[in-house]
Formats: structure tokens, sequence, C-alpha cells
């Protein structure tokens, strides 16, 4: 019996940088933005979702990168997984931590965390060929998007991060960034180009479905090395099958073709093909490609398959979604229709489940006038959604079917939570809790790291609490300390803003005792201890840290943020001068203290402002800018700041000195 190579098509899947031996169809684009990249300062790239961004920065332009002058990181990206607490990293910029921990996947988060985007790319010393002379440094962000998803808790950190790449690319003349973002947030994006511009170049590259010829080579030419192969015209028959659409409207079938491909469809039909070929066939006809290769079939089978999925993920019935689908984007005439996208809803459905039928390549948004409106990603997908039909299809592989395991749920809820659904997502990762077996202790490690997650993004502190507690129980049967210390720092934080002191500081201090030679927890624990109520001690902490490592960045903002508190205005700038990059919200506060002590009111109301707008409700920030605003003789406004910190609440030490000043 005839054996062939494995599949030569990736599916839904976006292709790896593995991949690029199979990866066709896209050579000219890969090389146009191969040379925007390392020609200009800044280069966007953008397309509809699914059209194939990812896949051809992976398997496309980096593989053409590698054989140049040229050093490269791994493309990055702005989120993270669930396993990490995110209350070990209080006050830090979400976006820089994810981005840094993408580049350096082999890092410790803590330490990442204590970095700029431009201390990273410091860190990492000058690039040179082997002849001593500098070579561009290329970065990439994928799925830049993100950035501009309106999640509550992210949207303070946006601005922040953007002026530390723009301050990175001012650093070093020969670093190169790339953003890869969907089209329908490409307006937005564009408010900040001329920042991350600065005086450099820019260039803005269109990546569009594939035309013909491109398709022809995606479809034919991933089979060179398998063994099969498409006889003449078969490769063409397919293609021409999948730019035909047939309609079903008022006024009866109708049929038209249309000029270009989408990526995500050619992959669907190429791959339910490939795997319909018997052993016996080592060369695919067009005979074989009418009979078998039934577009609107794999198609229908792919729309079921995501519907199911998103229908159980936002707890939706699928018939309902599918009626919704079928009535809000196809018109009578049986053309495509378009909604208009809410501040919550699309045509009564939860935006929510909207995002995760763009995210599946089913709809596409595009600004129109300033406005979003969403319609199906293709005409291509007018029939299949005509003749959908919640759970009626019957089961497929995977279809229909709820998770079965622990780890499934908890993928399931990582996903909603990406759809914007923190609601649903607690749903699902409690259903995973309940899943977990006594053989599924890490899932259930990381499912405790993700709940308590959750109760930290909406300030439920007890139930972080608890979440973290259980965690770092569940890491020590494991063995893993560094996880058990991050999860012990994460509960102290949260113990803290409860009010609970002692309990705080004793959290910290067991975490130090497990991972004591991690700088980062032992800058946590100092700062737990001057929160509550011991700066000297807190002090004492950090010229240990700064003593082993005086650039620790993290350490020195804490010491200068102290010395502002306990009224050591030029020692605390000499510390905080030396951290003068896109900083926390906290330490510009620590910045207007210390000037309102040495009464350069002028400065300090700069740096007043600055502070307010990125962290008003932040309890540090408050206390601090309070502090100032009194040295300036503003009770009145300083009693209001004050009161605005919610995330988290003051301290008992930080009451008592506001107190004091009355």
């Amino acid at each position: 019996m005839t054996t062939y190579r494995s599949e030569p098509y990736v599916g839904l899947r976006s292709y790896s940088r593995e991949d690029h031996e199979r990866f066709f169809g896209r050579g000219t684009k890969a090389y146009e933005i191969a040379v925007m990249w390392h020609a200009h300062r800044l280069t966007t790239l953008y397309g509809p979702s699914g059209v194939g961004k990812t896949s051809v920065l992976e398997a496309g332009v980096l593989p053409r990168l590698a054989e140049q002058r040229v050093d490269v990181l791994p493309i990055g990206r702005l989120s993270h997984g669930s396993a990490f607490p995110l209350a070990a990293l209080p006050e830090r910029n979400p976006f820089t931590v994810a981005l840094l921990s993408s580049w350096a996947p082999g890092e410790s988060l803590t330490r990442l965390a204590g970095l700029t985007v431009k201390q990273f790319l410091r860190r990492r010393g000058p690039r040179t060929d082997k002849y001593g002379d500098p070579v561009p440094v290329l970065v990439a962000i994928d799925q830049a998007e993100e950035l501009f998803f309106d999640f509550p808790h992210r949207q303070a950190f946006r601005d922040p991060f953007i002026s530390q790449l723009a301050e990175a690319l001012d650093d070093n003349e020969d670093l190169r960034l790339l953003l890869s973002i969907r089209e329908d947030y490409f307006a937005r994006f564009l408010a900040h180009e001329e920042q991350l511009r600065g005086g450099g170049s820019a260039a803005a590259v269109a990546l569009a479905p594939l035309r013909e010829d491109e398709a022809l080579a995606a479809v034919r030419d991933p089979l060179a090395r398998t063994g099969r192969s498409y006889g003449p015209q078969a490769a063409e028959t397919l293609v021409r099958e999948l730019r035909t659409v047939r309609l079903h409207g008022v006024s009866g079938p109708t049929s038209y073709t249309v000029d270009t491909v989408e990526p995500v469809q050619l992959q669907i039909v190429c791959s339910s093909l490939w795997q319909s070929c018997p052993p016996e066939i080592a060369v695919i006809t067009p005979e074989y490609v009418e009979q078998h290769a039934d577009v609107d079939r794999s198609l229908g089978d792919f729309l079921s398959r995501a519907l199911e999925e998103i229908a159980h993920e936002h707890d939706v019935p699928p018939d309902q979604l599918s009626t919704w689908l079928r009535e809000t984007f196809i018109t009578e005439l049986g053309t495509r229709g378009t909604a208009y996208e809410g501040e919550t809803q699309t045509a009564g459905m939860p935006n929510s489940v909207v995002k995760a039928l763009v995210d599946r390549h089913i709809l596409k948004v595009e600004v129109r006038a300033g406005s979003r409106w969403c319609e199906l990603q293709h005409d291509r997908l007018l029939q299949p959604v005509q003749r959908a039909q919640g759970g009626a299809a019957g089961p497929k592989p995977g279809a229909g079917q709820a998770p079965a395991s622990a780890e499934e749920f908890l993928r399931v809820a990582e996903q909603v939570l990406a759809d914007g659904d923190l609601r649903l997502a607690e749903t699902h990762a409690q259903r995973a809790r309940r899943l977990c077996g006594e053989d599924e202790q890490r899932t259930l490690a990381e499912i405790e790291s993700f709940l308590g997650n959750l109760a930290y993004e909406r300030g439920d502190w007890p139930t972080a609490e608890a979440c973290y507690k259980r965690g770092s129980q569940v890491y020590e049967r494991l063995r893993e300390t560094g996880a058990v210390a991050r999860s012990l720092a994460a509960a102290g934080r949260v113990i803290l803003h409860q009010g609970r002191a002692d309990e705080a500081v004793a959290e910290l201090q067991s975490a130090v005792q497990r991972v004591p030679h991690d700088l980062n927890v032992q800058v946590e624990l100092a700062v737990t201890v001057w929160h509550a109520g011991s700066p000297p001690a807190a002090l004492s902490i950090l010229h240990g840290v700064l003593s082993v490592d005086g650039d620790t960045p993290l350490a020195l903002q804490a010491r200068g943020e102290i010395l502002a508190d306990l009224g050591k205005p030029e020692q605390a700038l000499r510390d905080l001068d030396r951290v003068r990059d896109p900083e926390e919200p906290a330490t510009i506060a620590a910045r207007a203290l210390a000037l309102a002590e040495l009464d350069r009111a002028a400065e300090a109301i700069a740096e007043l402002d600055a502070a307010l707008t990125a962290g008003r409700d932040q309890g540090l920030v408050a206390y601090l800018c309070a502090r100032a605003l009194h040295r300036m003789g503003n009770r009145e406004r300083a009693d209001q700041v004050a009161r605005d910190a919610i995330r988290p609440p003051l301290t008992a030490y930080q009451r008592r000195i506001l107190a004091d000043l009355h």
C-alpha cells in the first residue's frame, strides 16, 4: 500500500515558522513585507481577520530574513496565558509584561515585569554582524488590535505602552517595529502612528485575500514532497469552485464568480479533500475534485462546528445563533447584509458573541464614517449560512459536544475571556474546577490562578485570596517552588488590600524563603512591608536588593517612592531619575511629592496631572498625590483624590498618614 507524507495543509490553524516548506501563494507579499520592515522605522501590516497575517509573518517573512544581516526577535503578542497570578505583578503594564515574555519566553515574568521595552532591548546589548558592524533589530507585534479592545482594566495602560514603544524606537536608530493589526482597528491605530513614527519613516502594507494565481500555488505546490500531485486542470477546477458564489433569493437561484479566495476557506476545503483521498490515488484528477471537493459541504461543516462551539462557549442556543446569523446578514435577495455594532450588542446579540464569530472567520467588521459595521466574511459563506440549522447537520468529530475534560473547559474559559465576557469565563472555569480529577493537579493549579485573576480584575479581594492560596497548595504538592512563591506573593498583595498587613507580610516572607534569589519577589516584600507601616524596614530590604544588582528597576522605583514618602526628596529623585523611562503612575506620583517637598510647584503639578490621568483609582497613586497636594496647600483636592482610591483602597498606614496631615 502506498503511503504519503503527512497532510500538506494546516487547516484552521495558522502556519508556523516550521511550516515554511509548505507555505505557498504569498511569496511576493512576504518579500514586500520583509523589505518594508527592514527599511522603515515603523511598518504596519493590516488586513481582515483570517486573511493570513500571522501565517505570512511566521512562514513567509521570518524564513526570508534568516539569511540576512538582521537581528530578529520572536513575533510578539500582547496577552499571555492563565497560569501566572496577575496580583504578583501589581501596577505593572500588562501589555509590556506580555510582550517581553513573548520576546524572551524562557525568562521569569517577575524579572521582566521590572523592565520597560527600551530597558529590555538595551539589556540585550548592541547587535552586530561578524565584522562588528551594527545590524537592524527587527521586532514585531502580532494581533496588535488587542491594544484597542475595550477591557476596562487595560485601557489605562494603552497610552503608556505606546509611549514605551516610541521611547524604544527613539533610543535605537537601528530598531524596526512591525505591527500586524486587523483592518477594522487600523483607523484607531492611526491616531498613534505619528508618535511611533517619530522623525523616521513609516510604511503600511495591506494583505488581501488570495488572487487566482496565488490560490493555485497554495493548492498545488504543498503536494510537491508528498508523493501525490494534482493532474492537469485539477487545481484550477478546485480554485474555480472556491471562487463561485451561489445565491438563493426571492427571484430564484443564481451564481457568479469573485476574483479572490479566502485563505481559511481554501485550507478547509483542501484539507477535507486530502483526507478523503484513498491510498491508491497518487494523482488527483479534475473528475475526483468535482466528485469529492464539495466546497459547500466543507464550508457547511466548518460553519456548523464553529456555531456549535460558540453557542456552547457563550451559552446561546445553537438554533438561535444560526437563525440570528441568517436573518441579520443575508438579505431577501440572498446577498450579504450588514449590521451596526453598538456599544454592547449587534442586532440584539452580545458583542462578545460577535467577536467570537469574527475570530472564527465567519463575520468581519468594517469601519465606515467612524462606525463599525458587521457582515459575513465572504460571499462564499452565503449558501452555508442559508442552510445552517443549529444542531441539524448531525454530529461531527468534535462538534456540538461539551468539552470532556477540565483542561478543555479552561481553554474555553480563556477564549471567552479573550472575547470580553468575564462573567461567562468564570462560569466555564468553575466547571473546569469541578471536573478536575486527582491526575489533573497542574490543570487545577492553572484554574485556581485563572479564577484568582478574574477576581483580582474585578476587585473581589477575598475570592482572589482564596483562589491564589488554593493554587499555591496545589503547586506545593507538585513541588514547583517558583510557582508556589508567585501564588503566595499574589495572595499577600490581595491580603494587604483587605487591611491585614501583618498577614500579608508573612505571605511575602514565605514566598521569599522559597525563591531567595528572586530579587523582584524581595522587592514585593519590601513594598508590602512599607504599606504595612514600616518604611525603614522596607528600605533595608531594598538596600540589600540593590547591593546585589544596583540597576534593578523595580527596586529603584520602590526605594524612590518610599524616600519621597519619608520626606527625603533629594534622595528620592536620585533613584526616580534613574528610571525616567515611561513609568508606572505611582512612580510619577512619587516624583510629584518629592518636587512638592522641594517647593518646585510647577513641575510637581505637571507630574501630578500625569499620575492622576494614568492611575487615579490606584491606592498608592492617590496616596502620594494627596500628600503632594497637601504639601502645596490644596487640601480640598487632596481629600477628593484620596476618596477616589478603589483599586486597591488606601491601606491603614496610608489613611493614618493622611489623617495626621489634618
